[in-house]
C-alpha cells in the first residue's frame, strides 16, 4: 500500500474511480460553484431539502402532505453524508492516506437529483484511516438538526449507514481493500458520536464482505410505499439475511 508520498489529488483520484459518491474533483473555472460555508445555512439547506423533495414527488406520484419534510430532511442528509465520507473512506482504504476535509478548501454545486458534486483545493493529507467527522460531517449535522428538529440519534445514524455502504461498495470493486475499509469504519463505530449508532457483521468468513446494521432508522419508511433499508433496525431479521446472502452469491 502506498504510504505518506501519496498527496490528496492522488488519494481521491484512486477514490473516485469507484463511482460518482466517491467522487470529489479538483476545483476549475467552471461557474456555479459555492463554498463549502453555504451548506450550514439554514436557508441553503431548506433549499436542498425541498429539492429533493420535488424529486420525491415525481418519482413516487405521491401528494406533497404525504412527504414530510423532516423524511426529506433525513433522506437529503443521509446522502450528503455519503458525498462527505465516501471519498475519504475509499482514499484511506486504497492507499493509506487520508486526505484533511478541510472545509475552506471544499466547494459544492447545486443540482436537483443525484450526487451533489463536491470540488476540493489543495488538502493536506495525514497517514492512516483516521476520517475526523468534525470537520465537515458534524457542522451539517448540526443545521439539520436544528432546523428540522432532527434527532442526533437518527442523523448519526445516517453518517453510520453512509460509512457502511461506502464500505460494502470498496468491499464489491476493490475486495484487496476491503478488510481495511471495514476496520476503518468499525474503529470510527467504537468511539463517540457514533458509539452505539451501528455494528459492522461478516456473516460469512470465507468473504471479506461486512454489512452495517443501524440501532435507528432513517425515516425513510414514513414516504408511502418506502419500506426499510437493508440496514435499518426495523428490518426483520430473516430478511437481512437473505439480503446479505443474496449480495455474497453475486
Amino acid at each position: 500500500m502506498p504510504g505518506p508520498d501519496v498527496d490528496a489529488g492522488r488519494a481521491l483520484a484512486a477514490a473516485a474511480r469507484l463511482g460518482p459518491y466517491f467522487t470529489w474533483q479538483p476545483r476549475d473555472d467552471e461557474p456555479g460553484w459555492r463554498p463549502f460555508a453555504d451548506l450550514l445555512d439554514p436557508t441553503v439547506v431548506a433549499e436542498r431539502v425541498e429539492a429533493g423533495r420535488r424529486v420525491l414527488l415525481r418519482m413516487s406520484g405521491l401528494d406533497r402532505d404525504e412527504i414530510g419534510e423532516r423524511v426529506v430532511a433525513s433522506t437529503i442528509f443521509l446522502g450528503l453524508a455519503s458525498r462527505l465520507v465516501s471519498p475519504l473512506l475509499a482514499a484511506a482504504a486504497l492507499t493509506g492516506v487520508t486526505p484533511v476535509a478541510d472545509p475552506d478548501r471544499l466547494w459544492w454545486r447545486p443540482v436537483e437529483g443525484g450526487p451533489i458534486p463536491i470540488a476540493y483545493g489543495d488538502l493536506a493529507v495525514i497517514e492512516g484511516g483516521r476520517l475526523d467527522l468534525g470537520l465537515v460531517v458534524e457542522p451539517v449535522l448540526d443545521v439539520f438538526r436544528d432546523r428540522f428538529t432532527l434527532s442526533p440519534q437518527v442523523l448519526w445514524g445516517n453518517v453510520a449507514s453512509a460509512l457502511g455502504g461506502a464500505a460494502g461498495m470498496i468491499a464489491d470493486q476493490a475486495p484487496d481493500a476491503a478488510e481495511r475499509a471495514a476496520a476503518i469504519v468499525t474503529g470510527l463505530l467504537a468511539e463517540p458520536p457514533l458509539a452505539g449508532m451501528a455494528t459492522l457483521h461478516r456473516p460469512s468468513p470465507h468473504k471479506q464482505r461486512w454489512f452495517l446494521v443501524r440501532n435507528n432508522c432513517c425515516l425513510y419508511y414514513r414516504i408511502p410505499g418506502g419500506g426499510f433499508c437493508s440496514d435499518c433496525v426495523l428490518t426483520p431479521g430473516e430478511t437481512r439475511r437473505q439480503h446479505w446472502q443474496r449480495v455474497l452469491n453475486r
